[in-house]
């Protein structure tokens, strides 16, 4: 079943276009890496689908229904999920109650409380809190803890409105080769247990090649390329658009590190 249609999707900044004529789609169930270097228009494709930019042309369908023109909040109350490349956390919060203010919100109690927000949705938290490994630190304030583990907290509070599809920018920015592979392979694990679509972007080939299903390559706001990991890996417009050189992507299992781009100008920024 398809989740999320993309047709013909254009942005425009000035003179510049961002995302230019872009179409894809994501089925649920379905973990899909979105590749490119720096400023391939990535971002401004995921502003796009959860309502934070307005296209210039095209289509954005979610489970059947255009989702263009609304607002960010309506589109994670219809299911869409999103994390962002910096953690979006409360950081004087704990980390329980940074994952019931996702669940207050999804369940739109934010204006209308009359008991104290510590104590709605205490368990669903908890067990989303398990589900990331992260309910031994329920009662610590966020600012306390490891980068890798805020990002855990956000992934939760991602899962509170059981998302349908799961919008994740860069979630391994920052993080060791071990705590990024144990990230995706979390997230990997609950796509299947809850057949949700995943669209992420990510800069370590390592992970993208290891836990993506599918892959798509996005360069100057087009999309090159899209077909199953190893097609991607070996093609060698996407060898030669994402590294500015011929050379070829790493075979190498997940947990080492890619080979380094050769130019500055198309280089993925290093956690």
């Amino acid at each position: 079943m398809t989740t999320l249609k993309i047709r013909h999707l254009t942005k425009l900044f000035g003179g510049v276009r961002a995302v230019d004529d872009v179409s894809f789609s994501v089925r649920s169930g379905e973990f899909l890496a979105l590749i490119g270097p720096n400023g391939a228009g990535k971002s401004t494709c995921f502003n796009m689908i959860n309502g934070q930019l307005a296209p210039n042309a095209g289509d954005i369908r979610f489970s059947g229904r255009s989702i263009v023109g609304l607002p960010p909040r309506a589109i994670f109350r219809m299911g869409v999920g999103r994390t962002f490349q910096i953690a979006a956390t409360f950081a004087s919060m704990t980390v329980l109650e940074n994952v019931q203010m996702g669940l207050i919100s999804h369940a739109a109690q934010l204006f209308g409380l009359w008991r104290p927000a510590r104590v709605l949705h205490r368990e669903p938290a908890i067990e989303l809190l398990r589900q990331v490994g992260m309910a031994d630190a329920a009662d610590r304030a966020c600012r306390e803890l490891a980068y890798g583990d805020v990002k855990r907290v956000e992934l939760a509070i991602a899962l509170a409105n059981a998302p349908r599809l799961l919008l994740m920018d860069e979630p391994t920015a920052g993080m060791a080769p071990r705590e990024r592979n144990d990230l995706i392979a979390l997230v990997k694990q609950l796509v299947v247990e809850r057949n949700m679509a995943v669209l992420f972007t990510e800069h370590s080939m390592d992970v993208v090649f290891a836990h993506a299903d599918r892959v798509i390559v996005l360069a100057r706001g087009k999309l090159i390329a899209d077909g199953a990991v190893a097609a991607i890996r070996d093609d060698p417009q996407v060898q030669e658009v994402y590294f500015g050189t011929g050379k070829t992507f790493s075979r190498r299992t997940a947990g080492h590190q890619a080979p380094r781009p050769c130019t500055d100008q198309s280089s993925p920024s290093p956690p």
